[in-house]
């Protein structure tokens, strides 16, 4: 286990990182023993250090919730971070020049809550019934830590990429919103396109076969900390394509058919 003053110190380089929009080395590097729980505790200090800069807690993301990202961070179940107020762009809008260092966009399906979600113990059909409405996103990625440390060829783990808020840095919303019972969401899928090629393409039940059940391992965890997903939040249920890298100029679609498209440009 990381001692308190180690979890700081971590969650203190990730902050800088961010805000000098500079990547760092692998953390797995410097705290080998790390585990699970401590790199949701360099997240919970990171996030108190943003809370302390002004940000406000919006909601939640799911990520890992694909067989392959598992399989590429050595870990079996999906992993969660927080949505900030600024990382919400608006549909058509444009990313602008440097915000981000490494881009990368995922296609999702957002719940938007309308009653608190406490675990354990609970099905798809209670996150559907506190759900009250779902709608498009994408899932802006980026990271501040180094995918792959060119001194010893090792690539990130688990622990850097949860300390690191899962990734998590930006969400497009948009396209048509709907009750989360019209449609059998297991079917709704995108089709992800860049600068006019399609990248992507995929369906909600590439996410553990339901979105909702990302949902459920969510509240799940949160309840081992005294915590819930409260009324209001923003929740992104879990990617089901693999991220396609963004670079200056580049423009993306993401169709999601009947429930329309959403558009974000890099600047």
């Amino acid at each position: 286990m990381m001692t308190e003053s180690e979890v700081e110190d971590a969650a203190r380089r990730l902050f800088e990182a961010e805000r000098d929009r500079r990547q760092i080395r692998l953390l797995s590097l410097d705290f080998p023993q790390a585990t699970m729980d401590d790199a949701y505790r360099v997240q919970a200090a990171l996030v108190k250090r943003k809370v302390a800069a002004g940000l406000t807690v919006k909601g939640w993301k799911i990520g890992l919730t694909s067989k392959a990202m598992q399989s590429a961070l050595s870990i079996d179940i999906p992993d969660s971070g927080i949505l900030f107020d600024d990382m919400f762009f608006a549909d058509g809008g444009t990313v602008p020049a440097g915000r981000f260092i490494e881009p990368r966009i995922e296609a999702e399906i957002a719940f938007v809550m309308k009653a608190p979600l406490a675990g354990p113990d609970l099905s798809i059909d209670d996150v559907l019934d506190a759900t009250d409405y779902i709608t498009p996103a994408l899932e802006i990625l980026d990271t501040r830590i180094e995918r792959a440390n060119k001194e010893t060829g090792k690539i990130r783990t688990f622990f850097d990429t949860i300390s690191d808020n899962a990734a998590n840095a930006g969400i497009v919303v948009g396209g048509r919103t709907a009750s989360p019972r019209e449609a059998d969401l297991r079917w709704i899928g995108a089709i992800v396109s860049r600068n006019g090629e399609v990248e992507e393409t995929g369906l909600g039940a590439g996410v553990l076969d339901h979105p909702a059940k990302g949902i459920v391992w969510l509240a799940d965890r949160l309840h081992q900390y005294g915590m819930q997903i409260e009324a209001g939040q923003v929740v992104l249920s879990g990617s089901f394509i693999r991220p396609v890298e963004c670079r200056h100029g580049d423009r993306i679609v993401s169709d999601f058919g009947l429930f329309g498209a959403i558009r974000i440009a890099f600047a």
